[in-house]
């Protein structure tokens, strides 16, 4: 789903990074509600697991494959407003370092993957959690659910935004049944892994999923042949519960996927390539402005070894990507830390009302 340089025109690419960048502003402002002492570690995690995915092609159809856009998982685990910031930090390390996804169109592929797949995803998966059952196999089926939704709505939006500045003539019509087709099975996909994930994170540590917060049901007692609710254990401190386990098998799996697993991925092109190919609208593709970077196309410069070259540009990508990923949302964390502190908000008092 990487949009490349020269599919949509000038105009259209400036009105998605205006679009874009008005959302990572309000996703910046939001994820400061969402990011506590539990969370705050993890998002930069997040953000290195969807990179380490990404590298995961899995064929789909004949001579297409698919891979996690990432979405939906990261609003089901961290918040749809950390969730758009993780996918577009993601994007952000792929256009510049490893020339994935054109920098003109970074706006575009923000919009279509950070944007309309978390709002998508979460708006799917709250609705579904205040209907079913508080359980975790309901969480973990409504993430599913929520994930296979957001990749055809992605192949919508992309349709949509071809519509408007799409650089070659052809049938939209036809683009929209090809790419809503082949993403519906990369959606298939995208669920499985998101599923199995959530689920997971579940299993060990709910109180680290954002959407499954609240899943502990009330226990109850009988008091006089009548069930009555019984009283509220206090929740154990966050000091107590390290979530230190929890990131250190996060990053190591990560490391493995990108670093080992991503060698036996599909080489076939993904849906978007396999479309512009067979539909004609790759006809104005331009070469990436970072095209001889030293890690263009996931591998190494200067490395002969296919296998070594491809791990070692996975395993600087998931590096670079926590770090960058954990600086920002630490920044955000400590934001929120100062604007609530009580010493601040004191001091903010006082001045008021001595003035």
């Amino acid at each position: 789903m990487h949009v490349p340089d020269g599919f949509i025109n000038a105009p259209v690419s400036a009105v998605t990074g205006v679009i874009a960048a008005g959302a990572v502003a309000v996703s910046l402002r939001g994820a400061r509600r969402e990011l506590d002492e539990r969370t705050a570690p993890l998002a930069g995690l997040v953000a290195a697991f969807i990179f380490a995915v990404q590298m995961l092609n899995f064929p789909v159809a004949a001579g297409t494959s698919g891979h996690l856009l990432g979405g939906a998982l990261a609003a089901i685990l961290v918040g749809p407003y950390t969730g758009v910031l993780c996918v577009s930090v993601v994007l952000l390390m792929q256009g510049v370092l490893f020339a994935d996804g054109g920098l003109t169109a970074l706006g575009v592929n923000i919009t279509d993957m950070a944007i309309v797949t978390t709002v998508v995803a979460y708006a799917v998966f709250r609705g579904l959690v205040k209907v079913l059952p508080r359980t975790r196999r309901s969480i973990t089926a409504s993430a599913f659910v929520a994930a296979l939704l957001s990749v055809p709505a992605a192949a919508v939006a992309f349709t949509f935004i071809y519509a408007l500045g799409g650089t070659t003539d052809v049938s939209i019509g036809k683009v929209a049944t090809a790419m809503v087709g082949v993403h519906v099975l990369i959606g298939i996909g995208e669920a499985a892994i998101t599923a199995l994930t959530v689920g997971a994170v579940i299993a060990v540590r709910p109180d680290l999923v954002h959407g499954a917060r609240g899943l502990t049901q009330q226990l109850k007692l009988r008091v006089g042949g009548e069930l009555v609710d019984a009283p509220a254990a206090e929740p154990a401190p966050v000091a107590a519960r390290s979530h230190r386990k929890v990131w250190i098998a996060g990053l190591v799996a990560s490391l493995v996927l990108a670093g080992f697993v991503s060698f036996y991925a599909s080489a076939n092109p993904d849906g978007l390539e396999k479309v512009a190919a067979d539909k004609g609208i790759d006809k104005k593709a331009e070469e990436h402005a970072n095209s001889d970077s030293p890690l263009a196309d996931y591998g190494v410069k200067d490395i002969s070894d296919s296998r070594l070259s491809g791990g070692l540009a996975g395993v600087i990508g998931v590096g670079v990507t926590v770090v960058a990923g954990s600086a920002v949302f630490w920044a955000l964390r400590r934001r929120r830390t100062t604007d609530t502190d009580p010493a601040s908000t004191a001091s903010v008092t006082s001045m008021s009302e001595n003035a």
